[in-house]
């Protein structure tokens, strides 16, 4: 046995193979720096930057990351509670390069690359606290049960200035022409053309990746863009998608004087930004359990459907990990705010598109565009696979407003933060997915996020209490 392969299995997670980097190099001999890309808990991605006589050595040994970025906060500041830090001496982990990730990153210069790693223990095991391992593992549970979920991850995100203004605050970014954008042009032709040329870079930088991005429309706030990356039967190249085409959107954004901001909620009158998460299931000959003629698809949708929303609270943390985050949810604001589903209703948290019996699928509407992929696409997954295997009942399909349903029977989803994290700490079916100290950790990190963040006292402060206290 090829002793690079040995070392995969050992670590039983996928790995790239040296041939890969030493085909990549020979095919790119004008490309002289390699940019190691990890995404930890706070879907930030970190890492290094490496000259070309490095890579190969990455390919071959790994390359040593500190085990404090695994928990670090969203700012990258570390989180002593973790005892990742001064206890353990901030030891050395091992990053292993992931297959298929070496691509350039045109963007940073025509000799720079990018790829992306997953952190392992020295002795080869697997890290239980790095998000591709997580997902890794709720994957194993379908693989075990011979079943396949088909995933895609469909970004909102808004162009804006990267400039601020006198006062702080966070304006839209001038398309051709300079004029800012002021109506809501939701599926505008016009708002798509004022910015042609990021979008034209875009899809451009995607193709040399290989990262299969779709159509673009314009969304249903001004300056706002959604663009949906192609379905496919392996949610961790979907996640790793994800990841690269965030990264690659704000560099393009960059290079076109603009910035692509994907925070949940930038601007208190205007839409929040989604990361909705398309998902069905294939058995082992590749159909679809989910398809049948009815609207509502096959009973293990439903299933599915009853998984997710018996997890919802739990995984609000996840889906939605930020402060900023909980400002999203609101009535009336194409984000859900009650653990509902239905069918061709986008006032639910669960959709069930309309489409041929083939395509059914089920729509995930709570996660906001901030949530790390890896983790959504994880507590999704944990959802679906337990709806299946307990054949959990969704009860009926809500038609109609489902604001209105929300508010008249009082269900709601964790409204801030805080009570996000309580949940999804106390939760014993994500603790047996996503992994104990994982939750333990995740729980951690964002309560350090919380005490940090409340800290601060903000202008608002002073405008609410200067005088009225």
């Amino acid at each position: 046995m090829d002793r690079h392969v040995g070392k995969a299995a050992q670590r039983g997670a996928a790995i790239a193979a040296p041939q890969e980097a030493r085909a990549f190099l020979d095919a790119h001999p004008e490309l002289q720096f390699f940019e190691l890309v990890f995404t930890a808990l706070s879907g930030v991605p970190r890492g290094k930057r490496l000259r070309r006589g490095e890579l190969m050595a990455v390919y071959e040994q790994g390359r040593f990351l500190p085990g404090s970025v695994l928990v670090c906060d969203v700012t990258g500041r570390d989180v002593e509670e973790t005892g990742l830090v001064w206890e353990d001496g901030d030891a050395d982990r091992l990053a292993w390069p992931a297959p298929g990730t070496l691509v350039p990153a045109p963007w940073l210069g025509d000799d720079t690359a990018q790829f992306l790693a997953s952190l392992f223990e020295l002795d080869g095991t697997p890290n239980d606290l790095d998000p591709r391992q997580v997902l890794q593992g709720v994957m194993g549970r379908f693989a075990a049960d011979g079943l396949t979920p088909v995933v895609a991850c469909e970004l909102e995100y808004y162009l804006v200035d990267p400039a601020r203004g006198p006062d702080g605050q966070v304006t839209l970014a001038a398309g051709r022409g300079g004029e800012r954008p002021s109506l809501h042009g939701v599926y505008g032709l016009r708002e798509l053309e004022d910015f042609s040329g990021f979008l034209r870079e875009l899809w451009a930088t995607a193709d040399a990746q290989g990262v299969p991005l779709e159509a673009a429309i314009s969304e249903y706030a001004p300056g706002q863009l959604e663009l949906t990356l192609r379905h496919g039967p392996d949610a961790l190249r979907a996640a790793d998608e994800a990841v690269m085409y965030k990264r690659l959107a704000k560099g393009v954004a960059a290079r076109h004087g603009l910035e692509a901001t994907f925070m949940a909620k930038p601007f208190a009158e205007l839409s929040g930004s989604g990361l909705h998460l398309h998902v069905s299931v294939q058995d082992r000959q590749g159909r679809n359990i989910f398809a049948a003629e009815a609207p509502e698809g096959a009973p293990p949708l439903a299933h599915a459907v009853g998984g997710l929303k018996a997890l919802l609270a739990e995984s609000m943390a996840i889906f939605a990990p930020n402060a900023n985050s909980y400002r999203r949810f609101r009535p009336n604001s194409y984000a859900p705010v009650a653990p509902t589903w239905g069918i061709n209703n986008r006032t639910v948290s669960l959709r069930v598109p309309a489409g041929p019996p083939a395509s059914r699928h089920i729509e995930h509407r709570v996660a906001g565009a901030d949530a790390n992929p890896y983790l959504a696409l994880a507590a999704l997954l944990a959802g679906v696979h337990h709806g299946l295997t307990h054949r959990i009942d969704p009860g009926p399909p809500l038609a109609g407003d489902g604001y209105a349903a929300a508010a008249a029977s009082h269900e709601r989803l964790p409204a801030h933060w805080f009570a996000a994290v309580d949940h999804f700490e106390g939760s014993k079916v994500l603790a047996d997915y996503l992994g104990a100290r994982f939750v333990s950790m995740f729980a951690k990190v964002k309560r350090a996020e919380q005490d940090r963040f409340n800290a601060v006292v903000s202008p608002l402060d002073y405008d609410w209490y200067l005088k009225n206290a």
